[in-house]
């Protein structure tokens, strides 16, 4: 199991030392939203935050896309250190085009599902992308409750890529506990990201190892 604290829960007046944390922890990505206010009704850091965060990171940086025309930023976001670039199926007029630009420039190409827009609108592009995003909170701020039909998205999911024979990861962001994981795993889940959960905990660190013992 991947294991991505959202950098969205930590402290940004210490952000160097939350990035330092996640580092030596048994955490396997960073997760990094970027916000428009105009996709989702909040903003929250854009490129020179990343550039800080890629220059102390030792880990995949996963970049998550909530903004409107993201294909204006892609070369950008890859020149910044972005591994994973997942834009939200429903912010691309042509998802296959901006696919096969994230690819071109030499990052892994995700695809985001909002709570209400179902898994059969990636039938088409399943064999193309590495990982399916299922969002299991409306996205915008973090610290929400977790959507129980998340569970049902995953496997249909799951079932999606074992028919077409595709490669695709699933990844699941918000909301995320030691509750809840065990049965998004169960359901097909490859990742995991927690925000509110880590950063909030008394300890990070442990909290991240415990999840870890879930794989």
């Amino acid at each position: 199991m991947i294991l991505a604290p959202s950098l969205l829960a930590a402290d940004f007046g210490n952000l160097q030392q939350s990035i330092e944390m996640v580092n030596a922890s048994a955490a396997d990505w960073f997760h990094i939203d970027i916000m428009d206010g105009v996709f989702v009704p909040n903003i929250s850091y854009g490129m020179p935050v990343l550039s800080v965060i890629q220059k102390h990171a030792t880990k995949p940086l996963d970049v998550h896309l909530m903004i409107i025309d993201p294909d204006r930023y892609i070369s950008t976001f890859a020149k910044l250190g972005s591994d994973i670039l997942t834009v939200h199926y429903e912010a691309c007029t042509h998802l296959h085009r901006t696919v096969q630009a994230i690819k071109s420039e030499g990052m892994k190409a995700g695809v985001a599902l909002n709570p209400h827009t179902p898994v059969s609108v990636l039938e088409d592009i399943i064999c193309d992308i590495d990982v399916v995003l299922i969002m299991s909170v409306n996205p915008g701020f973090g610290g929400q409750s977790f959507i129980e039909n998340t569970y049902k998205k995953v496997y249909q999911a799951k079932t999606l890529i074992q028919q077409a024979g595709a490669l695709a990861l699933i990844e699941v962001d918000g909301g995320v506990t030691l509750k809840n994981a065990p049965t998004l795993l169960e359901a097909g889940a490859k990742a995991l990201v927690a925000g509110s959960f880590v950063f909030n905990a008394p300890n990070p660190t442990e909290t991240i190892a415990s999840m870890k013992l879930l794989a």
